[in-house]
């Protein structure tokens, strides 16, 4: 059985890939892809895997694109973390949705359900209801955080937040009076709750707010250095692979 692997972060592909492995050898990655450009072009010159699985937002924007621009058969597996309404309704549809970080027992419970469809002849599930699904569920992020401050609590709304960081496993949210607060959440995690039209990830350490960019430098082997307002010490670089996406970003 051919495997597609439409995932921007490598170490999660990597991860995916060494599972699939580890599952089944007969199981067999056949390509791995990081955008949803790449996608587009994969699809519309390539025969259909067997199944895909498939992250919901990418480097350069969420998976929708992908179906609107080009025909996908394959039945599909969604990698991401949303909340469990999103999840539910999936189940529903008889299409398994991951929640991340996935763990083997999931992704193995899913693979067995898909090769269960296949072998009963069942039909796809309706792709577009799926996608539907996920669009009035992404249009939903997260506005604040409540943050556990001495004897009490904070309430710290995103549009005060700077940039978010990551350091020794503990992720750190930067607010504009420049403060930093730690908070429970992982960088995957926010990443997928937060607006992208107003922060993007830079690298596996750093989300950074639109609001607080200053300039924009070339770097070494295609990376971008961002130099941000208020923090003349942080060093925030934009990897090859996201620079292209980091521009459009920008540019819309």
């Amino acid at each position: 059985m051919n495997i597609l692997i439409i995932e921007d972060e490598r170490h999660n592909a990597n991860r995916l890939q060494a599972m699939v492995k580890e599952i089944d050898s007969e199981y067999i990655v056949c390509d791995i892809l990081e955008s949803v450009a790449d996608s587009i072009d994969w699809f519309n010159a390539q025969p259909s895997p067997d199944l895909i699985l498939m992250d919901v937002r990418l480097a350069d924007g969420l998976c929708f694109e992908i179906f609107s621009s080009c025909p996908v058969t394959a039945p599909v597996i969604f990698t991401t973390a949303y909340d469990e309404y999103a999840i539910r309704a999936f189940k529903v549809n008889s299409i398994d949705y991951l929640l991340k970080p996935i763990h083997k027992p999931e992704l193995e419970a899913a693979l067995l359900k898909f090769k269960q469809l296949i072998s009963n002849h069942q039909p796809d599930p309706a792709i577009a209801d799926l996608i539907d699904i996920i669009k009035k569920q992404g249009a939903s992020y997260r506005s604040r955080f409540l943050i556990p401050l001495n004897d009490g609590y904070k309430s710290v709304g995103v549009e005060e937040l700077d940039y978010i960081y990551s350091e020794f496993k503990v992720t750190h949210l930067v607010a504009g009076d420049r403060q930093v607060y730690a908070t429970t959440q992982t960088m995957d995690e926010l990443e997928e709750q937060l607006d992208p039209s107003l922060f993007f990830r830079a690298n596996r350490q750093h989300i950074i707010s639109l609001g607080i960019i200053k300039d924009i430098h070339n770097y070494f082997n295609g990376k971008l250095k961002v130099a941000i307002n208020k923090y003349p010490k942080a060093e925030i670089l934009i990897s090859r692979e996201k620079a292209v996406s980091f521009k459009q970003w920008l540019d819309r």
